[in-house]
């Protein structure tokens, strides 16, 4: 059903649980991880910081890139980042999608709510408030 996958990444549970559900409805697909460095939050923070932010990203990438091969499924990765101060993930997430063109879009989501969504805000919110695709949200599972 679906050709092209983005998954967004960020290294939580909850984006793994994400690229297991397009591995697993990806069969016939390509997959394409994402993962988004924010570069206006990253500015204040020390060089070193940074560059162990990309590392991160780049491992995320390499572990999903191992996961989709190895269910059969083509996959590419991209450690992408955000343009400038007013430039945000989801939106540099949109670009990734139009420009790869995606049929589904697959990203966990934290679930936040209350003073908790209002301190850290929501990606995936903002993201599926301007898809122009559909998108799968998925979640941590809650431990027992």
């Amino acid at each position: 059903m679906y050709r092209n996958i983005l998954v967004a990444l960020d290294g939580s549970e909850c984006s793994q649980r994400a690229l297991d559900e397009a591995i697993r409805i990806g069969a016939r697909a390509t997959v394409r991880t994402v993962f988004v460095i924010d570069v206006a939050a990253l500015s204040s923070y020390p060089a070193q910081y940074r560059v162990n932010v990309r590392e991160e990203g780049a491992r995320t990438l390499e572990i999903a890139y191992a996961q989709v091969i190895d269910a059969g499924i083509k996959c590419e990765t991209e450690l992408a980042e955000t343009r400038n101060v007013t430039d945000t993930i989801a939106k540099c997430l949109q670009r990734r999608v139009v420009h790869m063109p995606a049929d589904l879009v697959v990203m966990g989501t934290h679930g936040r709510s209350g003073l908790r969504r209002l301190a850290l805000g929501s990606v995936a919110e903002a993201f599926v408030r301007r898809s122009t695709c559909p998108v799968l949200l998925t979640r941590a599972l809650k431990s027992a």
